[in-house]
């Protein structure tokens, strides 16, 4: 898609440091961080929503979050996978946020 910011930044038309990259999908640290680590992990191609992404897609994007979550010791120190979907999201291009070092002080 012409004005995806997601995708220009896959592109490298916007400079980026990537925290992870490979053929098809790319991660790196939200500009606006909810929490101490919060990364994006986003597939290259363009898909517009969760619901219409395939399948493997799921299975790939949830193994890069294991390795990142490996990578900045986010086991032991708390995380959270977000997809926002169905225009809860404020850019429509899938991907997911992983959030490091969450507490769990909060109300239920």
């Amino acid at each position: 898609m012409e004005d995806c910011i997601f995708c220009k930044i896959s592109k490298g038309e916007i400079p980026t440091d990537f925290v992870y990259q490979d053929e098809d999908f790319v991660a790196f640290r939200d500009i606006k961080p909810a929490a101490p680590v919060h990364i994006l992990i986003v597939p290259k191609k363009h898909i517009g929503d969760f619901i219409t992404s395939a399948e493997i897609v799921h299975s790939i994007i949830l193994k890069i979050a294991k390795k990142l979550i490996k990578k900045f010791n986010l086991d032991k120190s708390g995380y959270r996978l977000v997809i926002n979907g169905g225009g809860a999201a404020f850019i429509s291009h899938f991907h997911l946020h992983l959030l490091g070092r969450v507490t769990i002080n909060r109300e239920l």
